[in-house]
């Protein structure tokens, strides 16, 4: 069976739940606050052995007309994240159980996935950046599923001026009717057999 023949059977299969769910989106920003502590029974549910606990509130942000974010913020929520490392040198390319509670407004999310770490001496040794992608694993009635991805920073050396927190995106789906019938995807995604290597 060729590729063709798989991606069409794929997405045939998938086309029923895609086309009747509505997809939200949520930003929120987290931060370190000594007034939102971890709750140890969000880590005492995580599906692996916990080491690091965080926690911190979640934040609201704006964002001018050129995307760049704003200080301007609200607090909307608090978040307990857990962390399963396997190494204090934090290698880039390295990724690391996580788990994690966000209360939003919108209800309680769970999930569940890992950080991999993209840097650990950027603007300077000891500072940690790091990607996630996790799937949904727990929400609100209204919702069926969906992913959190995030731009993590942590300080697990406490360097001067920096803190840990993130920039999290939420992409949530709900069974309400799309508010749209276009398929953007028609034209952008394109399958090749073989890399362009202009050859």
């Amino acid at each position: 069976m060729n590729r063709l023949v798989v991606t069409a059977t794929f997405l045939a299969l998938l086309a029923p739940s895609v086309a009747s769910a509505a997809v939200t989106v949520i930003q929120v920003r987290s931060a370190e606050d000594p007034a939102a502590p971890p709750d140890p029974a969000v880590c005492a549910a995580a599906p692996f052995a916990v080491n690091l606990r965080l926690g911190g509130s979640l934040y609201s942000y704006e964002t001018d007309n050129s995307g760049r974010v704003q200080t301007k913020t609200r607090s909307i929520g608090r978040a307990t994240a857990c962390a399963q490392l396997t190494s204090s040198l934090f290698p880039a390319g390295l990724a690391q159980n996580f788990y994690a509670q966000f209360e939003l407004p919108e209800g309680t999310f769970t999930a569940s996935g890992t950080c991999t770490f993209i840097t650990n001496d950027v603007p300077q040794v000891g500072l940690v950046v790091a990607g996630c992608n996790l799937q949904v694993v727990g929400f609100p009635a209204k919702f069926v599923g969906g992913t959190v991805t995030s731009t993590s920073t942590f300080n697990p050396f406490r360097l001067t001026g920096f803190t840990t927190g993130s920039y999290y995106t939420f992409q949530l789906y709900d069974t309400a009717p799309e508010a749209s019938t276009a398929h953007d995807s028609d034209d952008a995604m394109q399958w090749v057999d073989e890399p362009s290597n202009g050859k």
